[in-house]
């Protein structure tokens, strides 16, 4: 995977201060456990409150972990007084999202002065077995900040 350099120094702090004012990712329990230029590894605990009809965690909530994964790796990105909106996602899913907890990792295919394209992938964990759950690919766009 080739190694970015973030146009903004402070890319750490201003990507880790976006994700956290994410109120869908906190209500999820989403968090953040790796964050790199390009690069991103989400982890969520499994809660029942998340899971469809079948017992399996539903595929909107696996989709809104790999839409902020992909929104972050490119967030790290863009330029300082940047902000990131997604404007387009394909999402496979794999197999059923069971499992005790969930890793979704995302990196930036193409960063763009408008638009980044990145892939990510979800991972279901149970005993510390990893399995592929779904992927996705998207394309975000950087905004100027507002307000």
């Amino acid at each position: 995977m080739p190694r970015f350099e973030p146009k903004n120094p402070d890319y750490l702090k201003v990507a880790t201060a976006t994700f956290e004012r994410q109120q869908a990712m906190r209500a999820l329990g989403i968090s953040i456990a790796r964050l790199e230029p390009g690069e991103v590894d989400l982890s969520m605990p499994y809660s029942a409150d998340f899971t469809q009809q079948n017992g399996f965690v539903h595929a909107g909530i696996i989709t809104a972990g790999l839409d902020s994964a992909c929104g972050i790796a490119a967030f790290t990105l863009m330029p300082q007084g940047s902000d990131v909106l997604t404007v387009e996602f394909k999402t496979n899913l794999l197999a059923p999202a069971k499992g005790d907890r969930f890793a979704f990792r995302a990196h930036v295919v193409k960063p763009g002065r408008t638009l980044t394209v990145c892939e990510a992938r979800a991972f279901a964990e149970t005993g510390g077995v990893e399995t592929l759950i779904a992927t996705m690919t998207g394309t975000l766009m950087a905004l100027p900040r507002r307000g």
